[in-house]
């Protein structure tokens, strides 16, 4: 029985996956603006810029922890490693989708762009998509669901290993996937005050997030890490700092 509600969860989270990312489109577009209003939907919490903070930190929160090295290991006492992917893909999706429905819309906007400039905003936030998926299919889509290893195990065979080979956009930068997603926060024709709440929660923890990253990856790999900080930044245009390039701090003789 228990082999069978892991098979049926590892199905179920696949599912819930796309189900999230459906959902997560038009949110992050900000689809559930209302343009002009001049009082805020029904529902709206005079305090909304507290709920709506607490939210986009409990995502920021939980997804944070469960990358931890010590947290991982202690799930792994309860669930079957392999099963880890699909457990963390099913927490991030739920913490999503509680953003996503309990979210309070706020009356006014910092920025409300029309015409050309609307239009290529909007197309930056498509090609922002675009990266997204490029980036997570070069570091292998199945993993960051759960699927591959999943499968993997439903077939009772070793999970298959990943082998560090930075290829594409990681030749050009460590992180990616982070970049994509600040342009889907970002990337908004009109920028409420709720939404700018989530941009800059959220900003905080893709910056922070990649810091621990680098430390999560020079943990597991080490020196073969440590090499590839070296010679590729972070991110585009940060010269200084842990996101640039790694400069070493030893001393030639």
């Amino acid at each position: 029985m228990k082999r069978w509600f892991w098979l049926a969860f590892g199905v179920f989270t696949q599912v819930f996956f796309v189900v999230t990312v459906c959902r997560l489109f038009p949110f992050l577009r900000g689809g559930d603006h209302f343009e002009g209003r001049l009082s805020p939907p029904p529902g709206t919490s005079p305090a909304w810029f507290v709920v709506d903070g607490l939210l986009a930190l409990q995502f920021a929160a939980i997804h944070s922890v469960l990358l931890l090295p010590s947290v991982r290991k202690g799930l792994a006492r309860y669930i079957p490693q392999p099963l880890y992917g699909c457990v963390f893909s099913v927490a991030t999706c739920i913490c999503l989708l509680l953003v996503m429905e309990t979210w309070q819309s706020s009356t006014g906007a910092v920025w409300e762009l029309q015409g050309i400039l609307a239009s290529a905003v909007d197309l930056a936030f498509l090609l922002s998509w675009c990266a997204l998926i490029y980036s997570l299919w070069l570091t292998g889509l199945g993993y960051q669901t759960g699927l591959t290893p999943w499968w993997a195990w439903a077939r009772a065979r070793e999970t298959p290993r990943r082998a560090f080979v930075p290829r594409g956009a990681y030749r050009l930068l460590r992180h990616p996937v982070y970049l994509s997603f600040l342009g889907l926060i970002w990337f908004n024709p009109v920028m409420t005050f709720d939404r700018l709440i989530l941009a800059l929660v959220w900003s905080t923890h893709i910056f922070v997030g990649s810091y621990l990253k680098d430390r999560r990856l020079t943990h597991y790999l080490g020196e073969t890490y440590r090499d590839y900080q070296r010679h590729v930044p972070g991110y585009p245009f940060i010269p200084y700092g842990p996101l640039a390039k790694l400069h070493d701090q030893r001393t030639e003789p």
